[in-house]
């Protein structure tokens, strides 16, 4: 995700400002709807993850938010926790960190986002992982740059 820096130099012209916000929240957004849409194909795909789709995938957005705000603030912490045995591992275990994600996210949104097995969720954060990158590459990022 891009990160934009803004410098006002036109002395009080906050036009340019609020559109900047404006399109960062909207890329923002996008990214969101897209992963959201993975979460959604994964829990189609195996029956270990479980999405409540009640509310035409209400929760598989919240589930992409947090899982985005787990991944800026509690990811890195876990990684640099565990940096001897991902190492030693030759990186095999960051997909763990990826399970351990899910799981938090598990446990904040409840019964409307389930996943269960450790083996199969490692998988599913490796496919998620695949996943998004073709989701950000396909069609996040020619959308956005079509905006």
């Amino acid at each position: 995700m891009k990160k934009i820096i803004i410098i006002d130099e036109d002395n009080g012209n906050n036009k340019n400002r609020h559109k900047l916000i404006k399109n960062g929240f909207m890329e923002w957004f996008i990214y969101m709807i897209g992963y959201a849409i993975v979460l959604i194909c994964v829990s189609l795909m195996f029956n270990s993850l479980y999405i409540n789709n009640q509310y035409f995938g209400l929760y598989a957005l919240l589930a992409a938010i947090i899982i985005y705000i787990l991944n800026q603030t509690i990811k890195p912490v876990l990684f640099y926790l565990t940096l001897p045995i991902t190492a030693i591992t030759f990186g095999l275990f960051y997909p763990v960190i990826n399970v351990i994600i899910l799981y938090i996210t598990s446990f904040i949104l409840g019964d409307n986002f389930q996943i269960r097995g450790f083996i199969i969720a490692i998988i599913i954060a490796i496919i998620i992982s695949i996943l998004n990158i073709f989701m950000e590459g396909l069609v996040i990022k020619p959308i956005v740059k079509r905006r």
